[in-house]
């Protein structure tokens, strides 16, 4: 199966829809209930229910899901009855194939009990309404003439004894969203660090990743100098950068970084590691960018 250790878990919903052909005279049976097999919606709906919970115990790929909602609804009309399946879930993957599944099954159960009775039904759709959640769903607004900035915190860096893997990391994911930040690389002192960032913000750039001196060590200054600098702090963007940290490794606690907002600059500290920088950059974007958003007054 494909890996989805990355991912975040988001609020996932997904329907689906399955349409039998019957003939007009079955459907006025199924509605008085004069049917050899009796009950045949309710039937068909805990078998829809069933099915999608077992999806990934019959598509091989599918992934076990935790689903949280399952809704069957049917529409008997003239000459057909039209399944439809809503699923929900809070987990890193979709869950449309449990919509399908679903509403297949509500079709074949609906095609097996009708059978003694109607031998020229026929399921003739089953196919995705829609489906929302995840991250591919999110389309943030970006503003015109966007500015971001890269700072690299290290004296081994600043020295050239140490080779940047996580500045350069920060800046290809910027450049996945289409914006070519500046990057520089500062020795760990506060002073000189909280002057880069105060002239950043004067400049108008509007988004500032720094990356190291947020840990415990004597000379992890970062935080500090951001603290010395800043309007306010936005604590919910570390607060899930660190929780989408520790579910994988349990050193994310240890990191102080913090975010804020200076006027319209957002700036926030990133671990040194480039696998905490990778794991903040994947629990912080494209979600980071509503807040110009929210700083325009468009509200949410």
């Amino acid at each position: 199966m494909k890996s989805v250790t990355d991912k975040t878990d988001t609020l996932r919903k997904a329907v689906a829809a399955s349409t039998v052909l019957v003939k007009p005279e079955t459907l006025e049976r199924l509605k008085a209930n004069d049917l050899p097999k009796k009950d045949v919606l309710a039937i068909a709906k805990a078998a829809g229910v069933m099915a999608a919970k077992k999806t990934s115990e019959l598509i091989p790929y599918c992934h076990p899901i935790p689903i949280d909602s399952v809704e069957i609804n049917f529409d008997v009309q003239a000459d057909r009855v039209v399944i439809t399946s809503s699923v929900e879930t809070v987990w890193k993957t979709g869950i449309e194939m449990e919509a399908l599944t679903a509403a297949s099954v509500a079709a074949l159960t609906i095609y097996d009990m009708l059978k003694p009775v109607d031998e020229g039904m026929e399921i003739v759709s089953t196919k995705l309404i829609k489906k929302k959640g995840g991250k591919s769903g999110e389309k943030e607004w970006i503003p015109k003439n966007f500015s971001a900035a890269v700072i690299v915190t290290s004296d081994g860096t600043f020295r050239g004894t140490r080779e940047d893997q996580s500045g350069k990391m920060i800046k290809e994911r910027f450049e996945a969203y289409g914006i070519h930040p500046s990057v520089d690389v500062l020795p760990d002192d506060k002073h000189v660090i909280a002057a880069k960032l105060k002239e950043l913000c004067e400049r108008g750039v509007l988004l500032i990743l720094t990356t190291g001196g947020t840990g415990l060590g004597p000379r992890d200054v970062t935080v500090e100098a951001t603290q010395e600098i800043m309007d306010r702090e936005i604590p919910g963007i570390t607060e899930a950068c660190r929780a989408y940290g520790q579910r994988r490794t349990p050193y994310a606690m240890l990191s102080r970084g913090v975010a804020a907002q200076k006027g319209n600059t957002l700036i926030v500290n990133l671990p040194g590691s480039s696998r905490g920088v990778r794991e903040s950059l994947d629990a912080m974007f494209p979600s980071i960018l509503h807040a110009y958003q929210m700083m325009d007054g468009l509200g949410h």
